[in-house]
């Protein structure tokens, strides 16, 4: 009955358009509390402080619900259909991650998960939770586990078969499943992620600072962008693709894929000078669906005005210049060191005008500190 039963789910899991499948014990992991531990000990989770908050019941899927005997991890396949790098060069365009440029992924993946699950649930008996990155379950060793593929030296999870393109999603059941053999870790004495890192976010193969990393500074991170990562963020407005895009595996990972994970076309290369335009209705408009909406308006006009101060576009200065006003300090402050870098002797004259009646010390900071 159980084979039947997971050739079933697979079928199923394939005509649902994810792409990988297997099952781990709920306890296959012993080793990733110490893990946790010791990342969070050292502070690279930065100021995401649900990690630590979260570790005891984040550390082994028992702690999240102790009825869980089995876990199914999926991946459904996002690979780009060109080199996200490539779009680095184009200074005055915004880089957005591949993943967020269409639907949230949890909106796309979760409705497939419940459905799976709830074939596993009729056929069983068995009780079932389904986790989409919303819940504090470390997904990319437990696909490790259950041989989706291997954790690489960026941390993320890298398939023989997709490359570093692989959107997770679990399934916890109370059900004994046959689980799969874990996959071998197969980096070999490749280091192209690590090297391309502009920040040096890894302080060792499999290890990642998330203080360091750009990915983790434009999307959690609520306050300035930390002046010593400016310059190497460029025009990433939301995420960093460089470790991913830069794997060799990634050959493997131009499958065919649903049309719903294609990229829209609006986010591919967007203009610094539409974003930097919109106002709060705009930018809900736009990103209606997509993870982009929730780091809010101001988080994103900080990130796009650091683009635009590394644009060297003097077309973009009076877009940075109307910013200037701003009633939120977070975007003030982007927008004088936009303006400061693409007109260093204009913004002395600037800083005249806005300087004494600035209240806010972050942003009097940004128009005195070093570039």
């Amino acid at each position: 009955m159980t084979e039947t039963l997971l050739a079933e789910l697979k079928a199923r899991a394939h005509a649902l358009g994810f792409d990988a499948f297997g099952v781990a014990r709920a306890d296959a992991r012993p080793d990733l509390p110490e893990k946790l531990q010791a990342a969070i000990a050292a502070g690279w989770h930065g100021d995401m402080d649900w990690m630590e908050e979260t570790a005891a019941r984040r550390a082994q899927p028992e702690g999240l619900w102790p009825g869980a005997r089995s876990i199914i991890l999926l991946g459904l396949n996002y690979g780009p259909d060109s080199d996200p790098l490539a779009l680095l060069e184009e200074k005055s365009r915004g880089s957005i991650s591949v993943y967020a440029r269409n639907r949230d992924y949890h909106d796309v993946i979760k409705g497939k998960l419940k459905e799976l699950a709830g074939l596993l649930a009729r056929r069983s008996g068995a009780e079932v939770k389904v986790f989409v990155d919303t819940a504090p379950l470390m997904e990319k060793p437990l696909a490790e586990a259950a041989g989706l593929g291997w954790q690489g030296k960026h941390t993320v999870l890298v398939s023989r078969e997709f490359g570093s393109w692989l959107f997770l999603g679990a399934i916890l059941t109370s059900a004994e499943l046959p689980a799969d053999d874990p996959h071998a870790e197969s980096c070999g004495s490749c280091r192209r992620c690590l090297d391309i890192c502009p920040t040096d976010a890894f302080p060792a193969p499999f290890q990642l600072d998330a203080r360091r990393c750009l990915a983790y500074l434009n999307i959690e991170h609520k306050g300035p962008i930390p002046v010593e990562f400016r310059k190497a963020m460029g025009n990433r407005i939301y995420g960093c693709d460089d470790c991913l895009a830069v794997c060799p595996w990634n050959k493997f990972a131009s499958v065919t894929r649903e049309a719903k994970l294609a990229a829209r076309g609006d986010l591919e290369r967007p203009a610094l000078a539409d974003l930097a335009k919109l106002d709060d209705a705009g930018f809900r408009t736009l990103f209606s669906g997509s993870p982009i909406k929730r780091i809010g308006l101001a988080r994103f006009l900080r990130n796009v005005l650091i683009a635009i101060g590394n644009s060297g576009d003097a077309d973009l200065l009076p877009l940075a210049e109307a910013r200037l006003a701003n009633p939120d300090p977070l975007v003030r402050g982007a927008a004088v060191w936009a303006v400061r870098r693409l007109a260093p002797q204009r913004s002395h004259q600037l800083a005249l005008a806005y300087l004494p009646g600035e209240g806010d010390t972050s942003v009097r900071q940004e128009w005195t500190q070093d570039l």
